[in-house]
């Protein structure tokens, strides 16, 4: 019948929208992709919004088991797959639009706010981002740090940057994976502070000259929530400012910035925030 590809927005149950939800409704299947981010409710008040029952799909069912597990439905049932956000904002959901296309499946798109557009909020052009990169967990023996040579890339152009940070959910530790034992580790979210440290550690190694504790940066959590937090200043202050829960993200700033920028970072600076911060309580 169809397989409906529908993103849920960054933050509770009614950020879908209004048709994403009357196909949900309508749905003989509803899964839930689960691990390339998380929404701030649980699945279980989905649930009971959709009136209808949520199948988590994890990295195991969508990378190994797509095909078997939701495209073989969707070949005869109506089937909606939620994802965090819009669907399109990570590759690994083109990669499924394009498998459900080569099935013969019929399958239909509703967009949603991602962070990817969301991050316009912090008050920085659109219009002005370069590449947008990831950080990953180091761990003792893995210290990827070709994630700070597109930033330095993108500051040579005078672009800003979006940091997308790590998520463990659902992960195998090396050890066990190494024993064969199917034991998953407890969820993490890398905050702004563990990348602000991973990025200076990173820059440490490569030295290029181009990031250092007095780059400029905005940290933000939860944004489309109503507990969304937006700070900015250097780095130095920042890797010490408490974000609260996830998901957070980062952004680093462009070595120029536009009058209306300016004003804007001005607006969200530590200082600024956490007046008005103590102004509510």
């Amino acid at each position: 019948m169809a397989l409906y590809l529908i993103g849920l927005g960054l933050c509770g149950v009614k950020d879908i929208t209004v048709r994403g939800l009357e196909l949900v409704k309508n749905s003989d299947y509803v899964f839930m992709e689960y691990y390339t981010s998380i929404l701030g409710v649980d699945v279980e008040e989905l649930s009971k919004f959709y009136e209808k029952e949520i199948i988590l799909a994890d990295r195991e069912m969508i990378e190994n088991d797509f095909e078997q597990k939701i495209l073989e439905k969707a070949k005869t049932q109506k089937v909606s797959l939620l994802v965090v956000g819009d669907p399109f904002s990570a590759t690994t959901h083109i990669d499924l639009y394009t498998r459900a296309i080569q099935s013969g499946v019929k399958i239909e798109v509703l967009n949603n706010a991602s962070i990817m557009n969301s991050c316009g909020i912090t008050g920085l052009s659109l219009y002005r981002f370069g590449e947008t990169v990831s950080i990953p967990y180091f761990t003792a023996t893995w210290k990827p740090c070709s994630f700070l040579e597109k930033i330095v890339k993108n500051i040579a152009c005078d672009y800003h940057t979006l940091v997308l940070l790590d998520i463990k959910v659902k992960e195998i530790s090396e050890e066990n994976l190494c024993r064969g034992k199917k034991i998953y580790e407890k969820p993490r979210f890398m905050s702004v502070n563990i990348a602000l440290e991973q990025m200076l550690e990173a820059e440490s190694q490569l030295n290029t000259g181009k990031i250092s504790e007095d780059t400029l940066v905005v940290g933000v959590a939860r944004i489309g929530s109503p507990t969304q937090k937006i700070i900015s200043g250097k780095i130095k202050d920042l890797i010490k400012c408490d974000f609260g829960t996830p998901l957070h993200s980062l952004i680093v700033c462009a070595p120029t910035l536009h009058c209306m920028e300016k004003d804007m970072m001005e607006f969200y600076r530590t200082e600024n925030v956490e007046k008005r911060e103590a102004e509510k309580i």
